[in-house]
């Protein structure tokens, strides 16, 4: 009888072949050979790995090696995010790979949900802020708040721990009774699904009218690349938990989820990188490499360039 992922937020839960779920799997690993799931685990295993060094050394660079602007906080935050998501999705594959408990590996996957809820959260603030700047460029400019990054960052970190916190008192301690909490959850993943889509479409469509006058900023690019990544890669996550709890239909396997979103945890760090470095061929530091990605170059529907001074308005200490 297959067993899948233990999951607060689905029951029954999804399949996800491989792990303990049969003879022929327990065979293959009391024999020491390796199953096609298991090596889609040490594969996934390996780029949550990378995105783990790699989210590791943009929380480094931008929390102690440079000076943050009201966006890079934001790429703090969605870093801290990622690397944590990775972090126990490591865990988990460890677990999983091992045969070890089920308590065990449902607690790591709590964890893990709650990392890739938050990471979807601000990824939806970031793109909501720049879709503002894009289409409001004299007002963001000169009546935003000062720390309103810092805030929206907490704000997010809280509301995702209190639905976190919701999740295992409903859980555990009103018998597995979530229908209040998926209700709940459900509106808040299409909420921010809906808030992506249209605040990536507003701003590609305003990058598209304005792109054939003036150099496309970076800080464009950037936001519209990590978009489309996680769009790509990490929703689908999120979507085939919702489906198969409204209609227990499998919209993708468990293992095809799981192995993108930590794709897309992993890839944005390069996405910062590539982007810090388009049109310079000569060799920088890294630092440098992320202030120039993070700048506010310039505002689409204004003819002035920023200054370093007016990116850095928001800083932290």
């Amino acid at each position: 009888m297959e067993r899948g992922p233990p999951n607060m937020t689905v029951s029954p839960t999804r399949e996800y072949p491989g792990y303990d779920s049969d003879n022929s799997t327990q065979n293959s690993s009391s024999s020491g050979s390796l199953n096609f799931y298991d090596w889609v685990k040490i594969l996934s295993l390996l780029i949550a790995l990378l995105g783990l060094i790699g989210n590791g050394a943009i929380l480094w660079l931008l929390g102690f090696r440079s000076r943050r602007n009201h966006f890079s906080v934001y790429i703090l935050n969605l870093a801290a995010a990622d690397a944590l998501f990775l972090c126990f999705s490591i865990l988990q594959y460890i677990v999983t790979l091992s045969r070890a408990s089920d308590l065990t590996w449902e607690i790591l996957f709590n964890f893990k949900f709650i990392f890739y809820t938050a990471g979807m959260s601000l990824l939806a603030a970031i793109s909501t802020e720049r879709c503002l700047s894009a289409l409001f460029p004299i007002w963001y400019r000169s009546h935003r708040p000062k720390h309103v990054s810092a805030a929206v960052c907490a704000a997010l970190w809280a509301l995702n721990g209190m639905f976190w916190l919701l999740g295992l008192v409903l859980w555990y301690r009103f018998n597995h009774n979530v229908l209040t909490f998926i209700t709940i959850l459900g509106s808040w993943f299409l909420l921010l699904t809906c808030v992506l889509c249209v605040s990536s479409l507003t701003l590609l469509l305003r990058v598209q009218c304005s792109s054939r006058r003036r150099r496309l900023p970076r800080l464009y690019l950037l936001v519209l690349l990590t978009v489309l990544v996680f769009l790509l890669c990490g929703l689908p996550m999120g979507v085939g938990d919702f489906v198969y709890f409204c209609s227990e239909l499998d919209f993708l396997p468990y293992w095809i989820c799981d192995l993108l979103a930590c794709v897309n945890s992993s890839v944005n760090p390069l996405i910062y990188f590539f982007v810090g470095r388009l049109g310079n061929k000569r060799r920088e530091p890294l630092r440098v490499v992320l202030q120039r990605a993070f700048r506010d170059e310039q505002e689409l529907g204004s003819g002035t360039t920023n200054t370093p001074h007016t990116s850095s308005q928001e800083t932290t200490h």
